[in-house]
């Protein structure tokens, strides 16, 4: 994908933007709850008295909060160990004692929260067969993923200016970023967190093929926006994606047998 590449279009992209474009901080949820934002009011209700996994848990504060807020416990996982380490300081500094941080959790979960990851899985379909495996058999996956890969900033660091992801080969952009991360990226993939092009209709068909079946999919609109939202734009326009996703009855049989 991209237009323009080569030398023309690594010295167009290094003219444009010199130094890292500002993009996306999570800035917009410093005076609210981040889980809240994306997962809905609702939300609160829903892990009351449950036992959870945060699916790539970071630094923590999202499986603390969940503990705070209701959960009966909460299994933080991550693959990476300093994360972890973390996370288990800040729980500890919370005094939070329904929270455990982890790669993996001891006990199946009536819910796993996934919060902006689903855009950065290097196998999202090996992902959902792993969560699959982590659930009761009435459990279900609450996921909240964006920007999706169309969007106008779907390419994080590479968004030189809207749409620049898409406009730009992969090769000259990674290029272009080489001056301002040193990994030897050459692929979208390849950077820090990671990069798989996720849109909304691959997730779509990556459910399908799944143990999963999608319970709901909600598309939020970006706001300025909102009345050109629609199914036939939904890729370009949408800020986040909301969904619930239910075991398929196979799978739930699956479980059933694996627990016994």
């Amino acid at each position: 994908m991209g237009i323009i590449g080569g030398e023309v279009g690594y010295r167009l992209l290094r003219a444009i933007s010199p130094n890292e474009p500002g993009g996306m901080t999570g800035g917009s949820y410093a005076d609210r709850s981040k889980i809240e934002a994306l997962l809905g009011e609702g939300i609160w209700d829903e892990i009351r008295g449950r036992t959870l996994i945060d699916f790539g848990c970071g630094a923590g504060a999202e499986a603390i909060e969940l503990a705070h807020r209701g959960a009966r416990q909460v299994y933080g996982i991550d693959i990476l160990e300093r994360w972890l380490a973390i996370a288990r300081q800040q729980a500890a500094n919370a005094g939070c004692q329904n929270v455990t941080f982890s790669h993996k959790p001891s006990e199946p979960a009536d819910i796993i929260i996934s919060l902006d990851a689903f855009e950065h899985f290097a196998d999202p379909a090996g992902i959902l067969n792993t969560m699959a495996g982590m659930l009761q058999p009435d459990g279900c996956v609450l996921a909240s993923f964006g920007p999706t890969w169309y969007h106008p900033l779907g390419g994080h660091l590479f968004s030189v200016f809207p749409w620049s992801h898409l406009i730009f080969t992969e090769k000259a952009l990674c290029r272009w970023r080489s001056h301002i991360r040193n990994d030897g990226a050459r692929r979208f993939n390849e950077v820090e967190g990671g990069l798989n092009q996720m849109s909304i209709g691959r997730f779509e068909r990556l459910v399908r093929n799944s143990p999963f079946q999608i319970e709901y999919l909600e598309t939020i609109a970006i706001r300025p926006a909102r009345l050109l939202h629609n199914s036939l734009t939904r890729e370009f326009l949408t800020a986040v994606v909301r969904c619930k996703l239910a075991l398929r009855d196979s799978a739930k049989r699956l479980r059933m047998v694996n627990a016994a």
